[in-house]
C-alpha cells in the first residue's frame, strides 16, 4: 500500500487518512487504543535512547502515546502546521501554551471578548505569577498595536468571539509582528475549525482548539490541542503540557476523537448550512433586537473580515439578544423563558454537538466576568448562545415560532 502525499489531496481525504500509520501487528484498519501508562524496552540502551531522544519512541504516555499521536499528526495536516500537543482539556491547551512560551514579566495583549475561564486566567490567575494582560478590541488593529508594550511576547484572541461573534482580521494582527519582533500572535479557533478558517496560513503562530467542541463533534469527550511550529510545540509539550499542568489526553478520547475527525467537514458544512438558514430566520423575528452571526450583511465589517477569511463557511455560533419589554418582560425573563419553552435545543453550555444547544452568557459561561466588562462588550442579560446543530433546520424553525409564540 502506498503512502499517500497528504498536500496534495482535499480536506476529507485528510481528515480520514492524515496521522494514519498501518498497525504492523495486525492490519487494524481503526487505529488502535493503546490502554498503557508505560512502555517497555528491549534493552537498557533501548531505555537510555528513547529517554534522550536519539531513538523514536514511547517512555510514558504523559509525554506521548502512540494512539493521541495520530491525532496530534491529523489536526496539525488540517490546520497546516508543522506539529501539535494534545491535552486533557481546551483549558488544559490554553494554560499550557501561556505556561509555556510566557514567564514572570511578561505581558500579553488579549481580545476583549474570549470564553470565560480563558478571561479568568487572564485576569485573575496570571498576574499572581507576573503576567500581566491588557484587553482591547482585536477588531481595531490600531488599538491592538497601541496596547503593545516592551515587555509585550504575545497577542491572543478568538476569532468568532465567544459570545458575540465579532471578528477579528486575523492577518492584520500578524502583520504587527513586523514591527515587534518577538510577539506570538495566538488564535482561538474553536468556533471555526478548518474547513471554515486557517490561522496558521495568515500569519498567526498558534492555534488552540477546545477539541471538545468541533474537531470531535459528538460531545462525549474533552480535550485540547495546540498547533504551531516544531520549535514552539516541542516547549509546549516538554515544558508545559508535560510537567507544569500535567495534562495529557487520554488514549481513549483520542480514539474517540479520530473517529469522529473522518466526518468533520461534512459536519461541518452542514452545521453551517443549517446556522445560516437559522440566522436569517431569527432576522425577521419581531421579538429579538440584534442576531450576531459572520454570515449576516448586517454584522457589518465583520462579515466582510469573515468573508475574506472564513472560506465561504461561517460557523454554527449564533447569538442573538432579545427585546426588552416583551409581554411586560425584562429581556433577562424573556431569555428564560425562551429556553424553556424550546423543545429541540439542550439548555447547555458547549458547543459544535450534532444536538443544537442554548446557553445564558451572562449567568452561565461568563458569569465569572466583570458584570462591567460583560456590558461594555455587548453580553448583555437579554443575549442567548445557540450552537446549531444537525437536527431538521425546518424542525429547528418551527421549533422557534411555538416557543416565541408562548412568551
Amino acid at each position: 500500500m502506498s503512502k499517500i502525499d497528504m498536500n496534495t489531496v482535499g480536506f476529507d481525504t485528510q481528515s480520514i487518512h492524515a496521522g494514519y500509520h498501518r498497525d504492523s501487528d495486525f492490519g487494524a484498519l481503526a487505529t488502535p487504543i493503546y490502554q498503557t501508562s508505560t512502555f517497555t524496552f528491549t534493552s537498557a540502551d533501548h531505555a537510555m535512547g528513547v529517554f534522550s531522544g536519539e531513538i523514536p519512541g514511547y517512555d510514558y504516555t504523559r509525554a506521548g502515546n502512540p494512539t493521541v499521536r495520530v491525532f496530534e499528526e491529523k489536526i496539525a495536516q488540517l490546520e497546516g502546521g508543522e506539529d501539535a500537543v494534545a491535552a486533557s482539556s481546551g483549558m488544559g491547551a490554553i494554560s499550557s501554551v501561556l505556561l509555556g512560551l510566557l514567564q514572570t514579566g511578561d505581558h500579553i495583549v488579549c481580545g476583549n471578548t474570549v470564553y470565560g475561564c480563558t478571561d479568568v486566567v487572564m485576569r485573575e490567575i496570571l498576574p499572581t505569577l507576573g503576567i500581566t494582560a491588557t484587553f482591547v478590541d482585536s477588531a481595531d488593529a490600531a488599538a491592538v498595536e497601541a496596547a503593545i508594550q516592551d515587555n509585550t511576547k504575545m497577542i491572543y484572541f478568538e476569532t468568532p468571539a465567544n459570545p458575540t461573534l465579532h471578528v477579528t482580521d486575523i492577518a492584520a494582527l500578524a502583520a504587527l509582528k513586523a514591527g515587534h519582533p518577538g510577539i506570538r500572535v495566538v488564535v482561538d479557533n474553536t468556533f471555526a475549525p478548518p474547513p471554515v478558517q486557517y490561522p496558521l496560513k495568515l500569519g498567526a503562530d498558534v492555534v488552540v482548539h477546545s477539541v471538545t467542541k468541533y474537531i470531535n463533534g459528538h460531545g462525549d469527550v474533552i480535550g485540547g490541542v495546540v498547533v504551531g511550529s516544531k520549535e514552539d510545540i516541542a516547549v509546549i509539550r516538554g515544558r508545559a503540557m508535560g510537567k507544569i499542568t500535567g495534562t495529557p489526553l487520554t488514549p481513549f478520547c483520542a480514539y474517540l476523537i479520530i473517529r469522529g475527525m473522518k466526518t468533520l467537514g461534512m459536519r461541518v458544512r452542514q452545521h453551517c448550512a443549517n446556522a445560516m438558514a437559522i440566522a436569517q430566520y431569527l432576522e425577521t423575528s419581531p421579538y429579538i433586537e440584534k442576531v450576531y452571526y459572520p454570515g449576516l450583511e448586517s454584522m457589518g465589517k465583520d462579515h466582510e473580515v469573515a468573508k475574506k477569511q472564513m472560506n465561504g463557511l461561517y460557523g454554527a455560533m449564533i447569538s442573538f439578544v432579545l427585546k426588552d419589554g416583551i409581554k411586560g418582560m425584562s429581556a433577562f425573563d424573556a431569555s428564560k423563558k425562551l429556553m424553556d419553552n424550546l423543545k429541540i435545543p439542550a439548555i447547555a453550555v458547549s458547543l459544535g454537538d450534532p444536538d443544537t444547544l442554548i446557553q445564558h452568557p451572562a449567568s452561565m459561561t461568563h458569569v465569572r466576568v466583570p458584570k462591567e466588562v460583560r456590558e461594555e462588550v455587548g453580553i448583555t442579560d437579554g443575549m442567548l448562545r445557540f450552537s446549531v446543530g444537525l437536527e431538521n433546520v425546518e424542525d429547528l424553525i418551527a421549533d422557534f415560532d411555538q416557543a416565541f409564540a408562548a412568551l
